[in-house]
């Protein structure tokens, strides 16, 4: 085994990163090594590469950073008897304790004392990365590479969708990034009503349009609570997915919600966001839910269902493959927001 590999490394606690050699993580008797075939961008990361206030106040360095990954067990720890070499992995990235009050009872994914895959721990932007055998999740071998690596980011999309009732119910997708987009077509699957796809980006736009949102409304022209009532009737929308984090379109959600409708929040604002919580929240007897990651092990379950029976179809939301090395060009098309996924591929 090679001593040192190649690596996209948060070097320093500003913005950008550098794509350079690195020593080949070492792995313990609990843990799993792999060789990593593909990655993908998500938008963690490009809070870390731009090192905002979130990035400043969560992140490690210097550290590889990246966590969406799949990739071949090349060896396995003396303790690990769930994982084989040669085995078709991904892999969940939040290593929790297992012994806190939360994991103890079901909710290990708001764990107080969790360390993050390419967040607080090394990541997967490298040849070569080390996961906790209890972390893994195996993939079918006939599932490209590609499509295993997004599980990660579908099962934000799966979590939020499901973590209330959908069936028949009016839906708004608020920011149609890439977990926005496989959110719309996890609720079409899981039997929503009307999808109302939101966002001031066309391109984005026409993206959810194919992964079958019903009615798109860009923000930017028509303004968001005022659209989304219009077209439910004046009642508001049953169901609000948060997917931007931006602030304006947080507070114009829970007002575009329908009484006793329900909230969901999983983008991740970069300042606090003010709200007039009697009348959006309290009086409308909103149910809001935050949403961190993936139920442990709840929503790998989920997801698993509905890729291997083919009731969702990640392809259309892959719109570049890049190498590695090519990160600067990957970090530009996120920012710019003409892209759906990115993938890099590896050797």
């Amino acid at each position: 085994m090679k001593n040192m590999m190649w690596g996209l490394v948060k070097e320093t606690r500003g913005p950008g990163a550098v794509y350079k050699e690195v020593p080949v993580p070492s792995f313990g008797p609990d843990e799993v090594f792999v060789r990593v075939k593909a990655t993908s961008l998500c938008g963690t990361d490009v809070h870390i590469y731009k090192w905002d206030a979130w990035a400043e106040s969560t992140v490690v360095t210097p550290n590889v950073f990246g966590h969406e990954f799949a990739g071949v067990v090349e060896a396995v720890g003396e303790n690990v008897k769930n994982v084989k070499v040669g085995d078709h992995i991904s892999g969940e990235g939040h290593i929790v304790c297992g012994v806190c009050r939360a994991c103890r009872t079901g909710n290990a994914h708001v764990c107080p004392n969790t360390k993050s895959f390419g967040i607080t721990a090394p990541g997967c932007f490298a040849e070569y990365a080390v996961v906790k055998a209890s972390n893994i999740i195996h993939n079918s071998k006939e599932m490209p590479f590609e499509i295993a690596c997004l599980q990660d980011p579908l099962g934000n999309a799966v979590q939020t969708v499901l973590s209330g009732d959908i069936v028949g119910k009016s839906v708004a997708v608020i920011g149609v990034g890439p977990i926005g987009l496989m959110a719309i077509q996890v609720a079409k699957a899981c039997g929503a009503g009307t999808i109302f796809a939101v966002d001031i980006n066309p391109y984005r736009l026409e993206m959810a349009k194919t992964m079958g949102a019903d009615v798109l409304i860009n923000s930017a022209e028509t303004p968001l609570a005022e659209a989304l009532r219009e077209q439910t009737g004046g009642e508001g929308v049953e169901v609000v997915l948060e997917m931007s984090g931006h602030p304006a379109a947080i507070r114009d959600g829970f007002e575009a919600a329908a009484n006793a409708g329900r909230v969901s929040l999983l983008g991740i604002p970069t300042k606090e966001v003010s709200l007039d919580l009697s009348r959006h929240i309290i009086f409308k007897g909103l149910r809001i839910e935050g949403i961190t990651g993936r139920k442990m092990y709840d929503t790998w379950y989920q997801m698993k269902g509905l890729l291997e029976r083919g009731r969702i179809d990640l392809s259309p939301i892959i719109t570049h493959r890049l190498k590695l090395e090519q990160f600067e060009e990957a970090f530009e098309l996120m920012t710019s927001g003409k892209c759906g996924k990115i993938v890099f591929v590896h050797e």
